[in-house]
């Protein structure tokens, strides 16, 4: 319906380079290269300039990417049409997020969707929100459960369509027997001075505990680094210190309690829905985010204020 050399030239556009290009696309080098000359040919004017040993956007591609953009939005918005026209949807539709929503929130709703979709064929990817948002705009994903991070498009980016699905609080995991298990309200605060678990340096989980905490009014004692639940968890069950972990989270069944934090300061993961721009409204999308909110425990986002 578009030409794909836009979505080529797009996607140079977001990483920067045509060897990085190539491989969000699956394609080789040669290949994306290639349809870029096709495309200045295509339109008479120069698309990219030499910059140093790499390359820059011209002022006549940037003109081209802002409409691009437009025609895909309203190119999702006519394939949602078409879909919701139809008797039954058919085709792939695929599903990814990070790693918790991966694990216990999408496989409930891909099933769902199986049910209920018979011609439909489902994949479930999981990735994590930087790759999550790749995906989208490659064409490789139709709907993502991510969170904000660092490195993900402000929800003001033009490509995609983000809004709040969920929100998922920490709870304060710490071992059996343990000072704070003994109060009848538990504040992050008050677990300022224990040792704590965290995740390494740089990741989305770091950020995490270390904002909740500043938040709170305190710098963490960090004592030891776990990226996964389970080991944070065993940790905690032989007096390394304490960790937070989402409420979606499932743990093992270490000697640790879980408990849930009060205050204003109570951190709380937020999930966001994602779709390139005007697919929101694609039955199946609007489908799976039925299907998502309807059976987790999770309250919808905003909720109780947060």
């Amino acid at each position: 319906m578009i030409d794909p050399k836009l979505k080529v030239l797009q996607m140079v556009a977001e990483h920067g380079t045509v060897t990085a290009a190539a491989e969000a696309l699956h394609y080789t080098p040669s290949a994306v290269s290639y349809r870029l000359r096709q495309l200045s040919e295509e339109l008479g004017v120069d698309l990219l300039a030499p910059s140093g040993r790499g390359i820059t956007l011209t002022a006549a591609a940037r003109v081209v990417l802002r409409h691009a953009e437009n025609l895909y939005a309203e190119a999702e918005r006519t394939y949602a049409e078409l879909a919701a026209a139809t008797d039954e949807p058919t085709g792939l539709f695929t599903l990814c997020g990070f790693s918790t929503a991966a694990t216990h929130l999408l496989p409930p709703a891909a099933a769902d969707l199986r049910d209920r979709f018979s011609q439909v064929t489902l994949r479930v990817i999981e990735a994590e929100p930087v790759r999550c948002f790749d995906l989208l705009h490659s064409g490789d994903a139709d709907l993502a459960l991510v969170t904000n991070t660092a490195g993900t498009p402000p929800t003001s980016d033009e490509r995609f369509d983000q809004q709040p699905l969920l929100d998922d609080p920490l709870d304060l995991v710490v071992p059996e027997g343990h000072r704070l298990t003994g109060l009848n309200r538990v504040t992050l605060a008050d677990a300022a001075d224990e040792p704590w678990i965290v995740g390494s340096t740089g990741t989305t989980y770091h950020h995490l505990v270390l904002n909740a905490c500043m938040t709170a009014g305190f710098t963490p004692n960090i004592a030891h680094h776990a990226d996964e639940w389970d080991t944070g968890t065993a940790l905690v069950a032989h007096g390394f210190g304490i960790i937070l972990v989402p409420k979606l989270a499932r743990l093992q069944d270490w000697p640790v309690v879980r408990l849930p934090l009060s205050g204003e300061s109570a951190p709380v993961r937020r999930i966001l829905a994602a779709t390139r721009k005007g697919k929101r409204d694609h039955p199946l999308v609007a489908a799976a985010l039925e299907s998502i909110s309807s059976s987790s425990t999770l309250r919808p986002a905003g909720e109780d204020g947060v």
